[in-house]
């Protein structure tokens, strides 16, 4: 007797897969922790509490980030010229661009201080974290994207304040620390996690769950701490809903104009599919982390709340759009840099 015909889906089964199929679950854990922060904003002893489980969580990713890849991995990052190139090129050169663009809106459409603090966030180095992270959920090449935005943050330290004095007419000095917090939390980690992979990187690339946990977990913690402190600090306090709008409808602008050219230029450039995710990813973004401490010193106080919303706003689209787009590349290509040999 032949197997019975399944029933057809009905419309509203239909609906629940086409809905599953593009809600992110991330996206959605992002949204939710947005909305903690704004609610219920980390203060007092639970924020410097939270700022330490940050830090250790960032330490921890890219422990394991350099404990489960191959050292020649890491050399390959280095040596590859066109995609590291691509990365600066992508954050100092074509964003600023961009930055200095947004500048010819009239004051009627967006006032000057958001102005000048979407030409602030356009001078920006690459995030690190998030950009690895989101880089690695696609499949792409983790230690391109480590390499790259290391060194994006490291010239950044002298870079974007030479930028901001240069294109905003304002001087600008050194940010005292972040080259010791890059090394410490980041290159630190990394080295020592690669001293020991080849005795423990089996045994971590052989339990994922490991590493997918940290991945997201450290999203999200960096989301919830970015918008307490926004939201502790008063920075949305004199925002009415009319400026909002048009402040994030130009840093999605901005976003989608970046993500396009990184990933039509990585074609360009004749970069692998790995290559091109890593550009995508790191090309696309700037730092929160960075972007906040440097507005302190560079504008002052006062100004530091203006120049810093745009910052905010920005960070906050590219983690939501970067966890779509990281989790469709996955699927899409499974083994995108797997390479058949042939006797």
């Amino acid at each position: 007797m032949p197997d019975a015909i399944p029933p057809r889906p009905g419309r509203w089964s239909r609906a629940w897969s086409a809905t599953k199929t593009w809600v992110d679950p991330l996206v959605v854990m992002i949204v939710a922790v947005f909305l903690l922060g704004l609610f219920a904003p980390a203060s007092g002893a639970f924020a410097t509490g939270l700022d330490h489980v940050t830090t250790g969580a960032v330490v921890l990713l890219f422990f394991l980030y350099g404990a489960r890849m191959a050292t020649s991995e890491v050399w390959d990052g280095l040596k590859n010229w066109r995609l590291q190139g691509g990365m600066l090129a992508s954050t100092y050169l074509l964003f600023p661009v961009l930055g200095l663009a947004v500048q010819l809106l009239p004051d009627s459409v967006l006032p000057d201080d958001l102005k000048t603090g979407l030409l602030y966030l356009s001078l920006l180095p690459s995030t690190i974290q998030s950009s690895v992270v989101f880089t690695s959920i696609a499949r792409g090449n983790v230690a391109g994207a480590i390499t790259g935005a290391t060194v994006s943050n490291v010239l950044g330290i002298v870079l974007t304040p030479l930028l901001v004095g240069i294109l905003m007419s304002r001087a600008g000095g050194p940010v005292g620390g972040s080259a010791g917090a890059t090394l410490l939390q980041l290159l630190l980690p990394f080295v020592l996690g690669q001293l020991l992979q080849p005795k423990i990187g089996a045994w971590i690339r052989a339990h994922k769950p490991i590493t997918l946990v940290t991945d997201r977990g450290t999203i999200l913690l960096v989301a919830y701490g970015s918008v307490s402190e926004a939201e502790a600090s008063g920075v949305w306090d004199d925002l009415t809903v009319g400026v909002l709008v048009v402040l994030v409808a130009v840093c999605a602008l901005l976003l989608a104009a970046m993500l396009v050219i990184t990933w039509t230029g990585g074609r360009a450039l004749r970069l692998s599919r790995g290559d091109r995710i890593a550009l995508l990813m790191c090309g696309s973004k700037k730092s929160l982390a960075t972007g906040l401490p440097m507005a302190n010193v560079l504008f002052g106080p006062v100004a530091a709340a203006g120049v810093a919303l745009p910052v905010i706003v920005f960070h906050q689209l590219q983690l939501a759009t970067c966890a779509v787009l990281a989790r469709r590349l996955a699927a899409t290509e499974p083994e995108p840099d797997a390479v058949v040999t042939r006797a």
